[in-house]
């Protein structure tokens, strides 16, 4: 008898639950503004929440360096969030010391260099793929190094207003989301980039880019500001019509004169509606369709076509009509734009 109550408590003792260490689980890959856990008093910052995510006891110093952690990022081949092996945040040294692998479809991404590599063709060996030459155009390191020494500033004959009232226009779009993640897209050497993470606005800044010189270009700005290098701030090279993010996971999305050199705008506009939160705002700029808002003239360009060769100035540029109607059709609701010359800052709301 003694021995059947000995066995009846033991067994009463190991059905109890054990207290957990882990957060409890939410549906969004990173909280934002529109998850309940971050309405809650004492909601830990970006940074917390990532170095909780990995609060488990280890036993030893190895599996502790050996943990894996989810990410905000997913891969671009089947859109599953990646697994992090590597110290936690969204900041670039921590990345840079990280290593991403798809638990789906096992295909591994690295920070070799100064960015995270997340397009489709990441770690091919023999194949190569090129863009259109008004995106190839971009991934020049002559380029991408005159970009923010001269080029850029010519596009204020265009009605283009200057950078720091854009980034104001683009603030006043961005209230609704404020406290989410955003993402630079088509970032090119980080000019608004910058001014977004320094803002202090958002739990996280991702700069994004096709070119690897843009991305390079980037860094060499940010690294020239300590407090850029720790902020939560990562540099990513990814594909505009495949964005590596889980849907409905990113708060705001801003595209400064960027559209106009996408391949298919079509395809970018639907995966920027995919990748954001509902009631999440996408904001971009671009060059109107007029006769002669063509900030690539013949003349502006003659000197650069003289040291890499024919140039092609094939762009895309809309009326105001058809943005938005691009931006309707792939789900974006209560339209808006603001327009000076040829000049357009459009917005665009993902549906609740």
């Amino acid at each position: 008898m003694e021995l059947l109550v000995r066995a009846a408590a033991a067994a009463a003792a190991s059905s109890s639950p054990r207290p957990s260490l882990q957060l409890p689980r939410c549906p969004c890959v990173v909280p934002g503004p529109c998850c309940p856990r971050s309405r809650r008093p004492g909601f830990p910052s970006l940074r917390a929440a990532a170095a909780a995510a990995v609060a488990v006891e280890p036993e030893t110093k190895d599996q502790e360096n050996s943990i894996s952690e989810t990410e905000v990022f997913a891969c671009p081949v089947c859109y599953e969030p990646l697994i992090r092996k590597g110290p936690p945040g969204i900041n670039l040294p921590a990345i840079y010391r990280s290593g991403f692998k798809c638990s789906q479809c096992n295909k591994s991404f690295t920070s070799k260099d100064i960015f995270l590599d997340l397009t489709v063709t990441s770690g091919t060996k023999e194949y190569t793929e090129q863009k259109p030459a008004r995106t190839e155009l971009f991934r020049s390191p002559l380029v991408s190094f005159l970009y923010e020494r001269g080029w850029r500033q010519n596009f204020n004959r265009s009605g283009f207003p200057g950078l720091d009232e854009e980034f104001q226009m683009a603030q006043d779009y961005f209230q609704p989301v404020a406290g989410g993640i955003l993402l630079d897209v088509s970032c090119g050497s980080g000019l608004f980039t910058r001014k977004f993470a320094k803002s202090g606005t958002y739990s996280a800044v991702v700069a994004l880019d096709f070119s690897e010189n843009m991305l390079r270009q980037c860094y060499e700005f940010i690294k020239q500001d300590d407090t850029l290098l720790n902020a939560n701030l990562a540099l990513v090279r990814a594909d505009i019509s495949r964005l590596p993010f889980a849907s409905c996971s990113v708060d705001a999305i801003h595209a400064g004169a960027a559209i106009h050199c996408w391949p298919s705008p079509s395809n970018a506009v639907a995966e920027i509606s995919r990748v954001l939160r509902p009631g999440g705002v996408f904001v971009g700029t671009t060059f109107l369709s007029f006769p002669r808002n063509n900030p690539f003239s013949v003349e502006a360009l003659r000197p650069l076509r003289q040291i890499v060769g024919p140039v092609n100035t094939s762009y895309n540029y809309f009326t105001e009509g058809e943005l938005e109607d691009l931006c309707k059709s792939c789900g974006l609701i209560n339209y808006s734009s603001k327009v000076q010359r040829s000049f357009i800052m459009f917005s665009g709301q993902k549906s609740y």
